[in-house]
This record gives C-alpha cells, sequence and structure tokens, in this order.
C-alpha cells in the first residue's frame, strides 16, 4: 500500500495501460477501506466517550497529549540519554520513511471543509511552506536530516510494517472524502503531540554533538506546533464540532488512529534496541 500511495499522490502522466491501473486503484482502493476499518474498530470504543458539546470536545482532544494512546512512550527517553549513534540513524530512517508528507496532508484535507476551518489550514499550511521561503519549508528540513545523518528512508526493505502503516493511516484518511473528519482529528493530533517527542529527539541530537542543522527540523516542531495545536482547536476542531456536533465522534476517531499507529511504531522501535516491554496505552 505504501508504494501505492506514493504512485496516486505523485505527479503523472497520460499512459497507455489506463484499464489495468483503474482496476489496480479500485482493488487497492478496498483493501485500504478494509485496512482503515480495521483501524476504526481499535479506537471505536474510546472514541465514542468523546463529547459533542464544542469546549468539552477541545478539553477530551486536548486531554490526549497527555493520556493518548504512545504519550510519554519511554523509547524517546532513551533516545535522549542513551541511544548510540547507530541507534538514533535507524530511529531517523523509519521516521522519514513514515512522514506523509504533513503539507500535502493538510491540502487535501481541507478541500470543500467549512471556511473557517478551512482559513485555519491555509495558514497552517503556509507555515508548513516556509511562508513562501524555500529554506524554512518543513519538507525539505526533514530532508536535510536525513542527508546529513546518511539515512535513506526510500528504502522500502529496511523499513518496518509499522512505520510504513503510520505513513497508510495518514494517507488514506486525508485522500478519502469520506474520512475527512478523521483527518482533521489525525493530523491536530500530530501538531498536539509532536512537541513532546520534538524535544527529546533535539536532546539526543545535542548528546551525539550532530551538527545543529540536523536537528533544526525538530528544534523548530518543538515550539511551532505549540502555537498551532491551540489554533487548530480553536479555529478547526471548535467551529466545525459547533456546526456538526455528530462529526465529533470522527474527529476522535481520526485523533486515536493516528496516535495508535504511533504507539506501535514506537514500540516495534524499543524491539529493534533491545528495550523492556511497554504496554501500550489503551
Amino acid at each position: 500500500m505504501t508504494e501505492f500511495n506514493r504512485g496516486r499522490l505523485s505527479p503523472a502522466t497520460p499512459g497507455d495501460n489506463v484499464p489495468a491501473e483503474l482496476q489496480r486503484a479500485h482493488d487497492m482502493a478496498l483493501l485500504e477501506h478494509d485496512f482503515l476499518e480495521h483501524e476504526r474498530q481499535l479506537v471505536a470504543v474510546r472514541a465514542a466517550q468523546a463529547p459533542h458539546e464544542p469546549a468539552a470536545f477541545a478539553a477530551w482532544f486536548d486531554a490526549l497529549k497527555e493520556s493518548g494512546p504512545g504519550q510519554f512512550d519511554p523509547l524517546f527517553e532513551f533516545l535522549a540519554e542513551r541511544a548510540t549513534l547507530a541507534q538514533l540513524r535507524w530511529f531517523i530512517q523509519q521516521e522519514v520513511a513514515g512522514e506523509a508528507g504533513f503539507d500535502d496532508l493538510v491540502a487535501l484535507t481541507q478541500v470543500r471543509m467549512p471556511e473557517r476551518a478551512k482559513l485555519e489550514l491555509a495558514r497552517n499550511y503556509w507555515d508548513e511552506m516556509g511562508r513562501g521561503k524555500s529554506g524554512a519549508m518543513h519538507g525539505p528540513m526533514l530532508a536535510t536530516v536525513a542527508r546529513i545523518l546518511e539515512v535513506d528512508g526510500s528504502d522500502s526493505d529496511a523499513i518496518v510494517p509499522e512505520s510504513q502503516a503510520l505513513c497508510n493511516v495518514l494517507v488514506g484518511l486525508s485522500y478519502n472524502r469520506r474520512y475527512a473528519f478523521h483527518a482533521l482529528g489525525a493530523l491536530g493530533a500530530i501538531e498536539l503531540t509532536a512537541p513532546t517527542r520534538a524535544v527529546k529527539v533535539v536532546q539526543a541530537f545535542d548528546r551525539l554533538g550532530i551538527d545543529r542543522a540536523a536537528s533544526h527540523y525538530f528544534r523548530l516542531h518543538a515550539v511551532v506546533d505549540l502555537a498551532h495545536a491551540q489554533t487548530w482547536r480553536d479555529e478547526v476542531l471548535i467551529p466545525v464540532v459547533t456546526e456538526r456536533p455528530e462529526v465529533a465522534r470522527f474527529i476522535a476517531e481520526g485523533a486515536l488512529m493516528r496516535l495508535q499507529a504511533g504507539a506501535r511504531t514506537y514500540e516495534r522501535y524499543r524491539r529493534e534496541f533491545g528495550l523492556a516491554d511497554h504496554a501500550l496505552q489503551a
């Protein structure tokens, strides 16, 4: 599915075998549907507890920063305090592979959204695009991390399935309009929870004496995502739930799907590093 997602999101030209391409797209869409519905079922009970009143929902969502799946996983203390350079490079390789392109996901998600939410998604996208300056674009910053550490996130044979699944969850929710509100939750959960992890990764870079240019991406997200999380709550989640209370459940599912997929990657990374098992949060 990872290769399929890469292909369907990449600019292309008309081909000579369109029927076969459309058949493959149909087959993959059915597989993707089953995959995403399975992921939904894993979080359905907890998501159903999310309130439909806007302020209460916002508080429930904010609480995921402390109690969401994968939060404060000991993997990140290990990275900050004990990981070797080889282990950090392996971690970054997985993270680069699992990065679905936040700017593109925001662009896909904002289509036909209500005006207020759409404007905030546009502001978020503009930040991701470096506010029009190529050197400040977030995507290339991550590429710089990979280049300095000499890791290749495109080497599919070296990427664990959990990392690929995380990417596939995000692309699937953002690409398919029937999951548009799930995507709002998933992307908002990234903004909400990324700073805590980014700080620990920065500490790992500093402890190992790595060029600060490599850690700039994580330093940036340790700060800017704090503001992004607040505006996502105030300008996206609250207005959308105010207008359509029934979609609170789907936003909650999307947030939990993203966090649960992330938690699985952290568990898998810990196994790679030989760390003691740590139960995933329910």
